[in-house]
């Protein structure tokens, strides 16, 4: 027996449906663990095994601009989708006009799919606050011995596990901000929201000198000063990092969509 695997994906959550075979398929997939997609139609053949992706978003860019999308992949291919702004299912392949077609004659579909717009308008504000939440970096300072370089020395300084990703790093050799012999890397994704970064500087040591890391972030106050020579309090979390800003989002995400 020819059975087809479809796997809802939402923000990362994953449902899997193993139906038998049949001619068309009618799914209904709820999906109210992931609490995003209520319900979708999809009609499948059942010669051959497909895959069925369906990913939905709200896409916002402040309160008052939100639009909801939802989008069906078949096999990797876009069959069609529903945006907010546009009012209606859109097909993109020949069967995805056809479902589009047929869905958009359904008014309870038309309407779900406006109460999942204000359902995202609902939940906008609590997403905007999660995200204007800075996390604050561990800075390390390092020392190496520079190769192909005029100065023997090269000092590092890795500023890990920030967010937002907005941030300057610079280095001051007493007091006075050095503009030569620095090279730094750009705000890098750890893949969690956080950032990381590293700047680069070489040195020739002088008796007395005194060289510090400044660091500027959306979580401070006031510029940090991070001394070479001195102890750093701030202590180092490598590749895991403080997913604080994650946490709030992955607490509501479950009920982002519930009735």
């Amino acid at each position: 027996m020819c059975c087809v695997c479809v796997c809802v994906c939402v923000f990362g959550l994953f449902v899997s449906v193993l139906v038998s075979d049949y001619e068309y398929m009618q799914l209904i997939f709820t999906a109210k663990s992931s609490a995003i997609l209520k319900s979708r139609y999809v009609f499948l053949k059942h010669k051959n095994a497909l895959y069925a992706n369906a990913l939905l978003n709200c896409v916002f860019t402040s309160t008052n601009d939100v639009v909801y999308l939802g989008q069906l992949f078949i096999n990797k291919v876009l069959w069609g989708e529903y945006n907010s702004t546009v009012g209606k299912y859109v097909g993109f392949t020949e069967k995805g006009r056809q479902i589009a077609e047929e869905v958009n004659k359904n008014p309870s579909f038309l309407k779900q799919e406006k109460k999942n717009l204000e359902k995202c308008k609902t939940h906008v504000p609590v997403a905007m606050e999660i995200l204007s939440k800075a996390v604050e970096p561990s800075v390390r300072l390092r020392a190496f011995d520079a190769t192909d370089s005029k100065h023997p020395r090269m000092l590092v300084c890795s500023v890990y596990n920030f967010y937002p990703k907005q941030i300057n790093v610079r280095w001051l050799r007493n007091g006075k901000e050095v503009t030569s012999d620095v090279t730094s890397t750009e705000e890098l994704p750890n893949g969690n929201w956080l950032y990381q970064m590293h700047s680069y500087l070489e040195m020739t040591p002088r008796a007395g000198e005194k060289i510090a890391c400044m660091v500027e972030h959306a979580s401070f106050q006031k510029p940090k000063l991070y001394e070479w020579g001195k102890r750093v309090t701030e202590s180092v979390r490598y590749c895991c990092g403080d997913s604080r800003v994650l946490l709030g989002i992955v607490s509501w995400l479950p009920d982002f969509f519930a009735t």
